[in-house]
């Protein structure tokens, strides 16, 4: 039992530094200065995009493109511009974070 707890504790670890790690990265990228996790600031709020996109499986494709390339149109006419400073990379790890918020 003890090590069925050890392994629940080390995997919620492991799953919340990722969170963090992502959150970071979208904060240095700059990405939250339109987005938030919760609401809508220039641009949706991340758990809306989460919401939107909630069973599509092309999904984190579609959004690591439209992180590094931009768009206009998906969320009203405010554009996206695009980010070239995102890796292709660090564009997947951040559309699997926002795809993972609830």
């Amino acid at each position: 039992m003890k090590r069925v707890a050890l392994l629940v504790i080390a995997i919620s670890a492991l799953a919340s530094n990722g969170a963090f790690a992502n959150a970071e990265l979208a904060k240095e990228k700059n990405c939250l200065a339109c987005h938030a996790v919760d609401n809508k600031l220039v641009g949706p709020g991340y758990k809306e995009v989460a919401a939107k996109y909630k069973g599509d499986k092309s999904a984190e494709a579609k959004l690591a493109k439209k992180i590094r390339e931009g768009g206009v149109g998906a969320w009203g006419q405010i554009p996206m511009p695009a980010n070239p400073q995102v890796s292709e990379a660090e564009s997947v790890k951040l559309s699997k974070w926002i795809l993972s918020l609830k």
